[in-house]
């Protein structure tokens, strides 16, 4: 697992190196590496300490979160129109990535702490209200994307905890009939991505364009790409963000199908790594973590490729481990600690 995590994030420092380089980031890989080498410690911490240990303060850190969360809305300092980011000096950091790991550790030990075989309908409304509330207040910064990944890891605990299928057929079916309702409350720009989501072709120039160029980029990678740095159009800077929530794109135009290839199996082995935690978890809580773990992973990755090639609305929705991004680095790597923590007490009664 470990190996995997650190061939993904050898392959993300790479393709930020080759994406700003000649540009007004460059050199923010070497700051990346820094934030892996904090992202490594906290995953050794984690795996050294119980995570039963974790679990027992799991409403504090909830709390705090939440505080954190209001306080930011209340007081950050607003960025590109948002309010996502908590400044200490010259380092600043993203609340949301702290309440997936929040989020998973109090609905592990809600699910393994009730008596019934079957998550009850007002067990549902309980978690519901726990999760709605941290949703609404990241949705508010505004940060839809961030805000709707803590929707798998929800789901993906409901059916381990036992929620029968149909209920989330029903589930589904009732959001269904709210994204009327729920499409006003979207920001313009939201709408705009939306909009061209589902006419690609409507708006090349304005919300449109990202995509345009992410497709284009992609196609002309072609089987073996155009080699490190040779990337016409994230060199001639026609590809939006190629060192962020776009750097896939600019991954595929420089090493092609063959690298994608490879980048898509690294994630699907750190995955099924995961799986296979969760099936020797020593007890149903831990179990449960490497469940929400799985299912956060799995959706960004999921989401961001996703979005790249056309196939889903833009987000920003970072490609875990891969992406820059000192917050969302430092929770991926904390959150296969997490799941280490649960693998290396495998053997404990």
């Amino acid at each position: 697992m470990l190996g995997i995590a650190l061939a993904i994030s050898l392959i993300g420092i790479v393709q930020i190196y080759s994406t700003t380089m000649n540009t007004g980031f460059a050199g923010v890989h070497r700051r990346q590496i820094t934030w892996i080498v904090l992202g490594l410690i906290l995953m050794f911490l984690l795996t050294r300490l119980d995570y039963h240990t974790l679990l027992g303060h799991s409403p504090w850190y909830y709390l705090v979160t939440v505080v954190l969360l209001v306080g930011l809305l209340a007081l950050g300092s607003e960025i590109a129109g948002t309010r996502r980011w908590i400044r200490f000096g010259g380092v600043s950091f993203q609340v949301s990535e702290l309440a997936k790991l929040v989020i998973i550790l109090l609905l592990a030990r809600f699910f393994t702490q009730t008596d019934q075989r079957r998550v009850s309908w007002a067990d549902f409304a309980k978690v519901a209200i726990t999760v709605g509330l941290p949703f609404l207040l990241i949705a508010a910064q505004p940060d839809l994307g961030s805000a709707l990944t803590l929707v798998p890891i929800t789901a993906a605990m409901l059916f381990l905890a036992g929620l029968p299928l149909r209920y989330f057929g029903m589930l589904f079916l009732a959001g269904l009939l709210a994204l009327p309702v729920g499409v006003q409350f979207l920001k313009p720009y939201q709408r705009a991505r939306i909009a061209t989501f589902l006419e690609p072709g409507s708006d090349t120039q304005e919300s449109g364009y990202q995509v345009l160029q992410s497709r284009i980029a992609i196609g002309s990678g072609q089987i073996w790409g155009k080699g490190m740095t040779q990337g016409t159009q994230t060199q001639l800077r026609f590809l939006p963000a190629p060192h962020t929530d776009f750097i896939f794109a600019a991954y595929a135009e420089e090493h092609g199908f063959a690298g994608v290839l490879l980048a898509l199996i690294l994630y699907l082995g750190l995955l099924m790594r995961l799986l296979g935690a969760a099936q020797v978890a020593p007890d149903a809580v831990g179990a449960q973590i490497i469940g929400g773990i799985v299912a956060i992973l799995g959706f960004q990755i999921l989401v961001n490729v996703g979005m790249v090639i056309g196939y889903l609305p833009v987000t920003g929705i970072p490609l875990p481990l891969m992406s820059y991004g000192g917050s969302s680095l430092v929770f991926a790597w904390s959150a296969v600690g997490l799941a280490n923590s649960v693998r290396v007490r495998r053997f404990v009664n």
